[in-house]
């Protein structure tokens, strides 16, 4: 009995010393990565850090595919704006083509006095009619009529320019419109010119 309690005691003292053994070595491994630097939060700050640099990947290529598109925009906005201005510069010159102008009004007062000075006072009525009067007024329908044909030009090239632009692009619904006033004003414009210009329209008075 007395040797079988002895074995017994020196058994659990060994498991008791092999357990505290067990418990040393796991305490230095822990104690050594810590003095390493390997803590187990590391892995997820990495995985974040990694998130992070995905996002800021993403965030220069959305800034990437954002400045393209102001690009294109500001290369659309280009050709509108030329058109724009071209259609009201039609509509404009086809107002003073119906109109005369300043210009169609100096000519004439000039063309007038021209007549005046070069007509003696023993020429026929009909010449010194033709001469101070129907040049004067022929050389306002010339200035009309060049006037005219300008915006009847201008007109069709802004609505021609899109044929020979970007495929697809839509030309703006008002630039449309007020390129179509500025060609029906060149068109209406110039034949009333060449109506005045050959008589055909307030020719000249008989002299009879």
């Amino acid at each position: 009995m007395g040797t079988r309690t002895v074995d017994e005691t020196g058994a659990g003292t060994g498991a008791e010393a092999a357990e505290a053994k067990r418990d040393e070595e796991t305490v230095d491994v822990t104690g050594t990565d810590a003095k390493d630097g390997a803590t187990p939060a590391s892995a997820p700050a990495d995985g974040v850090r990694d998130g992070e640099g995905g996002d800021d990947s993403d965030g220069e290529d959305g800034g990437a595919r954002q400045e393209g598109e102001d690009g294109d925009a500001v290369e659309e906005s280009r050709p509108a704006v030329g058109l724009g201005a071209g259609a009201v510069v039609s509509a404009a010159l086809g107002l003073v083509s119906l109109s005369g102008g300043w210009i169609g009004t100096v000519a004439s007062a000039r063309q007038t006095l021209v007549g005046q000075l070069e007509t003696s006072s023993t020429a026929s009525v009909a010449h010194q009619i033709q001469a101070v009067y129907g040049d004067a007024w022929q050389t306002t329908a010339l200035w009309a009529g060049l006037f005219a044909l300008a915006a009847l030009v201008t007109g069709v090239v802004v609505l021609a320019r899109p044929a020979f632009g970007a495929p697809g692009r839509v030309q703006a619904p008002w630039i449309k419109s007020v390129a179509w006033a500025g060609v029906t004003l060149g068109v209406i414009g110039l034949l009333l010119a060449v109506l005045k210009y050959t008589d055909a329209l307030l020719g000249l008075p008989s002299a009879g």
